[in-house]
């Protein structure tokens, strides 16, 4: 099984939410049409523009955890770094 670690954004250097999922295509999914309240939905928040995947589920929250303590320029160096134009990657995801 594959373990992924996802940033989503609002917009361009808008609102950003990271989390963690076994099932990428699902899980953003259930963002854009906000079938959970919370964050994500009260801000908009469902273009995909990052992710990393692991086959430990242990490394994926270690890797979590320790971007939620990163400040906000560095996550916008991390997407801009693989994702300069800040495109919704769940539209390449094979699902």
């Amino acid at each position: 099984m594959v373990y992924c670690v996802y940033l989503l954004a609002s917009r361009r250097h808008g609102t950003l939410y990271l989390g963690v999922t076994n099932d990428l295509s699902r899980r953003v999914g259930e963002h854009k049409a906000k079938i959970i309240p919370g964050f994500s939905a009260r801000y908009d928040v469902h273009r995909l523009v990052w992710y990393e995947t692991y086959e430990r589920i242990d490394e994926a929250i270690t890797r979590e955890k320790s971007l939620k303590k990163w400040r906000r320029d560095w996550k916008i160096r991390l997407i801009e770094d693989i994702n300069p134009d800040w495109s919704d990657l769940y539209l390449t995801l094979n699902r």
